[in-house]
């Protein structure tokens, strides 16, 4: 998840359940996620080479439902993996020291590959800088793409999305959160004020 610090747990702090109202819902989610597996087989000519990596954690759930919603589509299994990113991050020196995640390339790797990086929110840019940094040191993809279930601007690097979900402009003074059934119990997005610290 990109947020403003890229902090995913000040992001999941921030939204207030009593103030924070959905801007999508479970029926919408999957929604999009089927527009986004034919918009990645459209633009990739059949998805013969595509290679999704989750950002961990909600992307990495993402990635494995884009998988399967292609699969569907193209009646072949598509590889899918995960990529940590946290010794990448340029906010290590600013944060606690936070927990490994696991990176898990799929398959014959990503050489020749279309890797398509897949998280909850896009913000500011960084957390996919991060992610281009650790695919640089496990290999050499022909192309690298970025799908993203929301798209909330306020870049601060030159990022754009290839792949969105929603389009949601915000404030800074707003939040999004992120909840999947795999991780949260619930499908939704919920867009809320920033929490006073």
């Amino acid at each position: 998840m990109d947020t403003q610090q890229d902090n995913p747990q000040d992001n999941q702090r921030d939204a207030q359940p009593s103030d924070a109202r959905p801007v999508l819902e479970g029926p919408d989610i999957a929604r999009v996620l089927t527009r986004i597996a034919h918009e990645i087989v459209e633009r990739a000519k059949g998805a013969d080479d595509v290679v999704l990596l989750g950002i961990p954690t909600r992307g990495v759930f993402l990635a494995q439902r884009l998988a399967a919603k292609l699969e569907q589509i193209t009646e072949r299994q598509i590889p899918v993996g995960s990529l940590d990113i946290t010794m990448y991050r340029d906010d290590l020196r600013m944060h606690p020291p936070r927990a490994l995640a696991r990176t898990d390339i799929p398959g014959d790797g990503i050489d020749g590959r279309l890797v398509v990086l897949v998280d909850d929110v896009l913000f500011s840019g960084r957390t996919i800088r991060a992610a281009l940094d650790a695919l640089n040191d496990i290999g050499r993809p022909r192309a690298v793409q970025l799908a993203v279930l929301v798209d909330r601007g306020h870049r601060e690097l030159p990022i754009r999305a290839d792949y969105v979900g929603k389009n949601l402009p915000t404030s800074l003074r707003e939040t999004v959160k992120v909840q999947l059934a795999e991780e949260d119990g619930r499908d939704t997005v919920l867009l809320g004020a920033k929490r006073d610290r």
